[in-house]
This record gives structure tokens, C-alpha cells and sequence, in this order.
């Protein structure tokens, strides 16, 4: 989406008025404009404003709900909450982006809609919820399970992301280690070796020193490979193809591979529950979920179970069975249909699933410094065996021949 700035005049008052609207491309941000009742008269790309919303954090996104909910529960009108919350908020990009979204209300265009302009900074599920609490009257208790669920996602987050830190910095302390013997320590071996007559070197002594001298003289070389990986790694990654491998990796690998799908099934349950309870229709509830759990089979999944319940299936007996579900899902799900608490079924697998992620990530944690250590000491007996097996080999040489 693209930001526009624009003049436009009231079409029934005359009224000129100038705000900002996000669109595809300058033809759907007049027909967003005429939608108001204004007819512009003047359409231009604000292009510093796209840069500025990748700056706005989750946390901000949460503090902005809070504030605004208070605020609407005490009775104030939604643009003096929103003007009021602007005046609080220290980020300078969300800060516009209140702006722009009081700007729009005051046009006469609806909460949702104006929060809907920014895609980047509100996803489908902030906007859905705030259409379905509109619709509702209870837009205050709205934000409030939206920045419930919002802190506990990125509660979940952060602890997926704090469990792999830990090796990820051991791999790479272990890497500068393997790179500094390569570099350093073996071309002085070699330079002992050579001064020494009759010493056969071994073939894992051999190719270590072919690595080294390939990364001493031809280390550009080496840093392009890796610029290579890194750009192309990364473009392929955002490909549906390249997206298929990794979500299923996330979903099968060890030991990570039950972090993930426990993570999978507490966003979705979290999600699902928060929608719900604001009476948005299954349809979309799974439409919403689908993207919000961020895993391309668990979407296809959610994309099948749609197709079934349009067709009148129930959404456990549509869930049951899939590989890409844990079995307590459907379970739970039948158990809230069947008795018509839904909401709270799904509530209670959320809690359950954020529950079994804490417990997973301690596991992990137990397993990887045992498997860190094992790595470590194998790339520790590869180099110094390489180092020292040819002065075994030169000694027991000297031995036999002080025999003979």
C-alpha cells in the first residue's frame, strides 16, 4: 500500500478538505475518495510515509489499544480518545498514523475503515475485531482482548526466539573459533612440517590446509558464496515454494519441530477465541486465523475446513484427523459445540497450548548444551587430530628406525 496526500471538496457543501489515504495506486485512492463524497481535486504520493511504519513495534500497537479502550470506557467520543492518545504516543510514526486515522474519522469514514488504510501497521485480525466490537457497541472491550492478544503472541514470540539465541550464538562463537585455527594456527603448523624431512601428512591434515589457504588468498571468494546465500536464501524464502519447505521444517524438525506446532495451535486458538468472543462468523474467524498463524499447511488446512463447514460439517469433524492439527484441537472444539461455549473451549486450548510452549522451550533448553558441547568437542578432535597426527606419525617413525 502507498500513502496519498490529497485536496478534495464536499460534494454537497463544498467543504474543501486535505488528508491523507492509503491505496494500490493513485485510481483506487480517488475511488476511495468519491466513496467518502468528495471529489478530489488533487492527488499526490507522500513517499517518506511507507518508510516510517516499519518503525512502529508490537508494543506501541499495545499501548495504543490499552490507552484508546480506557479512554472510550470513560465515555469520551472516539476522536477526542484518538486526539488524546495521539498527544501520549512518543513514536513519531504511529503518531502520524493516529493523524491520518483521525483525519478519515472526522470525514465521516467508519474506525475500521480508517484503520483498514494501514495494512502494515494493522493486520486483518486488529480490523476485523474492531468492525465486529463497531457493529457491537463494545469497542472499548475490543481493543482490550486485542491487546490482550497481542501481548501474549508476542509473549509466545519472544520465548521461541530467546530458545534459539542460545546455539545460534554458540554456532557462531564456534564458527570465528574454526575460522581463526584455519587462518592462524594451521599455516604455522605447516611452515613446522615443511622444515621437518619425511613427514607424510595425513588426508584430513591436508584438506584442512587446503581450506585454509583457499580462505587466506581467495576469502573474497568465500564472501561473495555467502552474500549469494544470504540474498537469494532470503528471495527464495518468501516464495510459496521456498515457504512450503520451511513451515514444514518448523513443523518436523528436531528437537524444534513440537515448539512449533504447540506455538501453531495457541496462536490459533488465541486468535479464534479473541474473534469469537466478538462475534465475527466462523467463516472468517478461519479465513483470519489462517493468516494469522503464519504457516502455509496450516492455512491449506484452514482452506479445506472452510470448504466443509460451508458444506455443513461441523469444524471439529473438519479439523479431526489433519496432520497439521494436534489432536486436543478438534477435541476441545467439539466439546464447545456441542455444549456452545466456543469461546471458552478455545480460551482453554490457548491457555493450555501457552503452557506446553514454556514447558517445551525448558526441554529444549536441557537438550541443547549437552548437544552444543558434542559438536563442539567433535570440530575440537577433527582440528587437533590434524594437528598432531603427523608428529605421532614422525615419532613412531624415529622409533622404528632407532630399532632398526
Amino acid at each position: 500500500m502507498l500513502n496519498f496526500t490529497y485536496q478534495a471538496k464536499n460534494a454537497k457543501t463544498g467543504e474543501k478538505v486535505k488528508a491523507q489515504v492509503q491505496a494500490e495506486n493513485e485510481q483506487q485512492a480517488a475511488k476511495l475518495i468519491r466513496e467518502q463524497g468528495y471529489t478530489p481535486l488533487d492527488i499526490h504520493l507522500e513517499k517518506s510515509r511507507g518508510l516510517s511504519l516499519n518503525r512502529i513495534k508490537s508494543k506501541d500497537k499495545v499501548l495504543f489499544s490499552r490507552q484508546l479502550s480506557t479512554l472510550i470506557n470513560a465515555g469520551l467520543p472516539l476522536v477526542q480518545a484518538l486526539r488524546s492518545v495521539g498527544a501520549q504516543t512518543t513514536n513519531k510514526a504511529l503518531k502520524d498514523v493516529i493523524n491520518q486515522v483521525i483525519t478519515d474519522v472526522e470525514a465521516g469514514t467508519s474506525f475500521s475503515k480508517s484503520l483498514a488504510r494501514h495494512p502494515k501497521v494493522f493486520n486483518r485480525v486488529y480490523i476485523s475485531l474492531i468492525e465486529a466490537s463497531e457493529t457491537s457497541g463494545t469497542l472499548d472491550k475490543g481493543l482490550e482482548r486485542l491487546a490482550e492478544q497481542q501481548e501474549k503472541d508476542a509473549d509466545i514470540l519472544s520465548k521461541v526466539r530467546g530458545a534459539l539465541v542460545y546455539p545460534a550464538i554458540v554456532l557462531l562463537v564456534m564458527a570465528g573459533v574454526v575460522i581463526f585455527m584455519l587462518v592462524k594456527v594451521l599455516p604455522e603448523v605447516q611452515n613446522i612440517y615443511a622444515s621437518l624431512p619425511g613427514v607424510s601428512l595425513p588426508i584430513e591434515t591436508r584438506l584442512l590446509l587446503d581450506l585454509s589457504h583457499f580462505l587466506i588468498h581467495f576469502w573474497w571468494i568465500a564472501i561473495l558464496i555467502i552474500v549469494f546465500i544470504a540474498v537469494f536464501g532470503t528471495r527464495w524464502a518468501r516464495t510459496l515454494g521456498g515457504r512450503k519447505i520451511i513451515d514444514r521444517f518448523k513443523m518436523k524438525a528436531w528437537p524444534v519441530g513440537r515448539l512449533y506446532m504447540k506455538m501453531y495451535m495457541a496462536r490459533f486458538a488465541r486468535t479464534g477465541t479473541t474473534l469469537v468472543s466478538a462475534g465475527v462468523p466462523i467463516i472468517q474467524v478461519l479465513e483470519i486465523c489462517g493468516e494469522a498463524v503464519d504457516n502455509v499447511h496450516i492455512q491449506a488446512s484452514l482452506k479445506r475446513a472452510i470448504e466443509q463447514v460451508k458444506g455443513g460439517k461441523a469444524l471439529s469433524e473438519a479439523l479431526n484427523k489433519d496432520p497439521n492439527f494436534l489432536e486436543l484441537v478438534p477435541n476441545m472444539i467439539k466439546i464447545g459445540e456441542d455444549s456452545g461455549a466456543m469461546e471458552t473451549m478455545m480460551g482453554k486450548v490457548a491457555d493450555y497450548y501457552e503452557k506446553e510452549v514454556d514447558n517445551e522451550i525448558k526441554a529444549i533448553s536441557t537438550i541443547i548444551e549437552p548437544v552444543m558441547m558434542i559438536i563442539m568437542g567433535v570440530i575440537a578432535i577433527v582440528i587437533v587430530s590434524a594437528i598432531l597426527l603427523p608428529i605421532y606419525g614422525l615419532v613412531n617413525q624415529s622409533s622404528f628406525l632407532n630399532n632398526v
